[in-house]
């Protein structure tokens, strides 16, 4: 392996993006960073998912995938729900929270982008880093969810601490949300 495909393998990320390769390399011609790339491919060195967006083999990270295509970006919604135990039903769907709305499938991988409120998507409360990507807590997915879907059906609410909903409610600036939180909380709370 010659030492520019070094530098890139070194990196801990499974899927990188064109921005990457360019750090990892020092290369600021965009020429020349494009035939590296496209090199790199052909060679099979490197998978193509989509456009500027590669990984170092297929047995890369779905959820990096899925935060790397638009940013920002973070895994939400049923996704983040189900590993928490808050839902039960299972989904291939990737759900992330986005600045627009669009389902894509990329290398057999469905991707969810829901909107949300920029004052929201660039609050990282409630989101923790977790092997390259971004993932709301419990918590946030919960009010992530509430906030698009009123009323939606919960399996389990009890993995939640519900006095950091009510901290972090106010980041949606939405009245309607913090009375549908209260009411989530007197109905399944006590």
């Amino acid at each position: 392996m010659d030492s520019s495909l070094t530098s890139v393998y070194k990196l801990k990320k499974t899927i990188l993006t064109t921005n990457d390769m360019a750090l990892a390399w020092g290369e600021t011609n965009k020429n020349n960073l494009k035939a590296k790339i496209a090199y790199y491919v052909k060679q099979g060195s490197l998978l193509s998912l989509t456009r500027g967006i590669f990984a170092k083999d297929v047995q890369y990270e779905p959820r990096e995938l899925a935060t790397s295509i638009y940013t920002p970006a973070y895994i939400s919604f049923e996704t983040a729900l189900l590993e928490a135990g808050m839902i039960f039903q299972y989904y291939k769907t990737v759900f992330v929270a986005s600045r627009m709305a669009k389902t894509v499938t990329i290398d057999g991988r469905t991707v969810t982008f829901r909107k949300l409120k920029d004052i929201v998507l660039y609050n990282a409360t409630g989101i923790r880093n977790k092997d390259n990507y971004s993932i709301a807590t419990p918590e946030r997915a919960f009010l992530d969810m509430i906030y698009l879907f009123p009323g939606y059906y919960f399996d389990n609410l009890r993995p939640l601490d519900w006095d950091k909903c009510f901290e972090m409610v106010g980041i949606y600036k939405n009245k309607q949300l913090e009375n549908r939180l209260k009411k989530y909380y007197d109905t399944h709370a006590q």
